[in-house]
């Protein structure tokens, strides 16, 4: 029988459960048991995940729903207590002498995942997380609250989207002062929020032994492979390769639009005949989606028809519904679940394939032997994500209409160059951030202005006075929520590239190697992933060459 989302539930843990639920397999290890404690840990781990999966996407769902609020309080309250049974379960794990046992039960790589784990918690910061996990919360109900007025209509920071690219230069502008005029208003509560968290990461990193919180936030995004050293040497090759291109292609929409300048309201609309615009609405897109699918490659259509027929969308743009897409999964079922805001703008086919990618994956490693394995670390998985946004350019006259495809293929190509440069910027930032963690808001803003000069140094904001003095990262949620997350894009985008190059000459070839990656979930790290697929790692030079060259080519600039 086929499964459905509304079918799905998971038991509410307690901490009197999970206490028990550990002493148990305490047990087992102490019986000798480590096949079998491996088994019913891994199926627990599932059932837990599941919950949380749940809790936090009804949140998302509807900000304003007291039980779901409420719900998610008490998840954001039990994680510690969960993560605290985790990491010493893991400690004991490693500490066997028999590490050959736990190799040929779990994979060498899971241990070197744990080893990363166990550095990352102590019961001495429970109560920290829980208040991050509520300064979070605060910032997403914040921003979901907005509601501004742009000619007339009023909308969320979500439906502002199809005003800041119209072509009417004054309705883009007129746009952009309303979301920034919000962002103006509730700044200062967004300054006390973010100094809250910088404070508290610093604070966790202190007790945990290590000098600043970047470390600790390495170690919490499991990056066995790479540090600091590699990624912002990769940052520079951004500034010295991507940035120049960006600055030409901007420079060229200027003239071709006669501006005498290029305003920070205009960097939206790329096409200047105006952005081409999805074929229909929602229900327009999703069965078009399944045509595109079916076409592209059978597992995924068959894959993308059980998730449309099971309920595991939720694509439209509410009131009160948090801002953003994600893919979230449910470990116990197997079945991912795709979660976005459609505003009738061609975002809606970008973050929607984007989404669709980390759900395929999730889908072909579902087999994978642990639920470590599951799902790859986040600049790993987002290859899955940006590499279906542009393997699905061939079917895109399904999604636009064959008249717009060339010109969608032309913007999204322009949109993930442009992309680079911000992404990079906002890694750059939070490395700044952390290093300083005493630095006051004013301090922050400033960071941010004098990167941007560095990164996006076309960028004029004009009578827009919020960004201007340096508040554009405020509107960046992964900046608050998930620290250090964002350069996983840009890695991602390195390498999503190298498939559009690759399937510009061989599709057929590189669809299947898309494929065979995404069925390898997490069975390794980062750059081990993007080898086995035969792409080129980011760090390694010359990575971005051949793409700059390709789209430098394709763009004519």
């Amino acid at each position: 029988m086929a499964l459905r989302f509304d079918e799905i539930t998971a038991p509410t843990p307690t901490r009197e459960s999970l206490a028990a639920e550990t002493a148990a397999l305490n047990a087992r290890l102490d019986a000798g048991d480590r096949a079998g404690m491996a088994a019913e840990w891994d199926r627990l781990r599932r059932e837990f995940d599941s919950w949380a999966a749940l809790t936090y996407l009804r949140f998302s769902q509807d900000t304003a729903d007291a039980a779901a609020k409420a719900a998610r309080e008490y998840a954001d309250a039990l994680s510690p207590v969960a993560t605290d049974h985790s990491t010493a379960l893991k400690r004991r794990i490693l500490a066997d002498p028999d590490r050959v046992a736990w190799e040929a039960i779990l994979g060498p790589y899971v241990l070197e995942l744990w080893e990363m784990d166990v550095t990352t918690f102590d019961p001495a910061i429970a109560g920290d997380l829980e208040e991050e996990s509520k300064l979070t919360a605060r910032y997403t109900e914040l921003l979901a609250s907005a509601r501004v007025t742009v000619r007339g209509k009023a909308v969320n920071l979500a439906g502002l989207a199809p005003f800041a690219e119209d072509p009417d230069r004054a309705v883009r502008h007129e746009a952009e002062q309303a979301r920034w005029g919000f962002f103006a208003e509730h700044g200062a509560e967004l300054d006390s929020i973010y100094d809250g968290l910088v404070r508290l990461r610093h604070g966790m990193a202190r007790k945990l032994g290590y000098d600043s919180y970047t470390p600790l936030a390495y170690r919490n995004m499991r990056r066995t492979d790479y540090g600091p050293e590699e990624v912002a040497r990769y940052r520079d090759a951004v500034a010295e390769h991507v940035v120049p291109l960006v600055g030409r292609i901007l420079e060229a929409r200027r003239r071709e639009n006669g501006w005498d300048k290029l305003m920070f309201w205009d960097e939206d609309l790329v096409d200047p005949a105006g952005n081409p615009k999805p074929i229909g609405g929602h229900d327009v897109l999703v069965a078009q989606a399944q045509a595109m699918f079916d076409r592209m490659e059978p597992r995924m259509g068959s894959f993308y028809r059980m998730m449309r027929e099971g309920g595991f969308l939720d694509l439209k743009n509410r009131p009160t519904k948090a801002g953003g897409g994600f893919c979230t999964s449910f470990p116990s079922v197997g079945v991912p679940f795709i979660f976005a805001n459609f505003n009738g703008t061609h975002n809606d086919i970008g973050v929607f394939t984007h989404e669709m990618g980390h759900a395929f994956q999730n889908w072909e490693s579902r087999d994978l032997p642990g639920i470590d394995t599951l799902w790859p670390t986040m600049e790993a998985a987002e290859i899955h994500s940006m590499g279906l946004e542009f393997l699905t350019h061939p079917q895109m006259g399904l999604m636009v209409g064959e008249a717009e495809a060339d010109r969608f293929r032309r913007l999204h190509l322009i949109n993930s160059l442009a992309f680079l440069p911000y992404g990079v910027c906002v890694d750059h930032f939070q490395h700044e951030v952390y290093a300083n963690p005493e630095a006051t808001p004013e301090e922050r803003h400033a960071m941010w202005r004098d990167l941007e000069a560095r990164y996006m140094p076309w960028t004029d904001y004009g009578d827009l006075a919020w960004p201007a003095k340096g508040g554009r990262w405020q509107a960046k949620r992964h900046i608050y929520n998930s620290p250090f997350y964002y350069i996983d894009y840009t890695l991602a985008l390195c390498c999503a590239m190298q498939f559009w190059v690759k399937s510009r000459r061989d599709y057929p070839g590189t669809l299947a190697d898309y494929v065979a990656l995404c069925g390898r979930g997490g069975s390794a790290p980062f750059q081990a992933l993007a080898e086995s697929a035969g792409l080129v790692s980011p760090f390694k030079p010359g990575a971005l060459g051949e793409v700059v060259r390709e789209a430098a080519a394709v763009l004519g600039v």
